[in-house]
């Protein structure tokens, strides 16, 4: 009957480690992450702001991408570095829900620019004749909505899969956020629909996603294996190098955690991956960003020189 049913409040979150010289270590480790990941993708957006050289698409969605990362980790990051100091780490089934919400929203964000920008990358190299007309402000701003938007259809069927379901029995979450596998696991009504759907919604974005970005890039290669010049060659491949290989990181994790069968992994693992796509690429990006790209430091230096000249 349901009268025996306690309904769950909150959820207790184990997070990564149960030991306490391990907790104080990662807490050291995470906060100063996340703190990096501000500070890297923040000077980004104010990098690209400040320097009218760098007001072009590519580094438009660049800003957008560092802009996301940062709501990514935040919506993760400070609970798990919270989980370190505390015993116990409890959060309200709103918060839980709230919590899912904003990181699907910015995960799926992220998979929409990433493809906004290989589409970017392959009209500047096969059509740049054509680039300012096919990345004209009014397509820029079209695939920017599309990707918040994309986000934010993609949080509603997890967080409507979330609130279909019944918390009745235990309330406690092997993980270190609340991601939908675990919370699925803890309800006591199997809602197959509810367990369906965003699996189909998520999955759906991420072949979509990389298929634009795989389709691009063929394009891209065909154009680049038909230069002559090796110089024209490097210089084409050199903008594509960093963009590869944040797409790389991110889909490789991302991929790895929702599209691999569960059986096949233990939660360790995906513990371990989910980290990596949720806490630690948010900090490569800027840098992955920054350190390869020749426009960037320039600008860089620039900014540098004018804000020493004007001290």
């Amino acid at each position: 009957s349901a009268g025996n049913y306690t309904m769950v409040t909150e959820f207790v979150i184990l997070g990564l480690t149960e030991d306490p010289i391990l907790c104080s270590i990662l807490f050291v480790v995470f906060l100063g992450i996340y703190i990096i990941t501000i500070l890297g993708n923040t000077s980004i957006i104010m990098l690209i702001q400040r320097s009218p050289q760098l007001h072009t698409p590519m580094y438009l969605f660049l800003s957008h991408l560092a802009f996301v990362d940062i709501g990514y980790s935040t919506s993760v990051t400070p609970v798990m570095i919270v989980s370190f100091l505390r015993e116990r780490t409890t959060i309200p089934v709103a918060g839980c829900i709230v919590q899912l919400g904003s990181d699907v929203v910015f995960g799926t964000a992220e998979c929409f620019l990433l493809a906004a920008m290989a589409y970017d990358r392959y009209v500047a190299i096969c059509s740049p004749l054509l680039y300012s007309t096919h990345m004209s402000p009014t397509v820029c701003i079209t695939l920017l909505v599309a990707s918040y938007l994309g986000g934010c259809i993609n949080a509603s069927s997890f967080s409507s899969c979330l609130l279909s379901l019944t918390f009745c029995g235990p309330n406690i979450i092997d993980h270190f956020f609340c991601d939908l596998p675990p919370l699925v696991k803890l309800s006591c009504t199997h809602v197959y629909i509810a367990e369906i759907s965003p699996a189909i919604s998520a999955g759906s974005i991420i072949v979509i996603t990389l298929l634009a970005i795989a389709v691009s890039y063929l394009y891209i290669l065909h154009a680049v294996l038909r230069m002559r010049s090796t110089q024209g060659r490097y210089r084409a491949f050199s903008t594509c190098t960093s963009h590869l290989t944040a797409v790389t990181l991110f889909y490789g994790t991302v991929t790895f955690v929702y599209v691999i069968p569960k059986s096949s992994h233990s939660p360790h693992c995906v513990k371990v991956v989910s980290v990596f796509y949720t806490v630690v690429i948010p900090m490569l990006n800027p840098l992955i960003y920054s350190l390869r790209n020749k426009e960037v430091k320039e600008a860089m230096r620039k900014l540098m020189v004018k804000t020493h000249s004007s001290f």
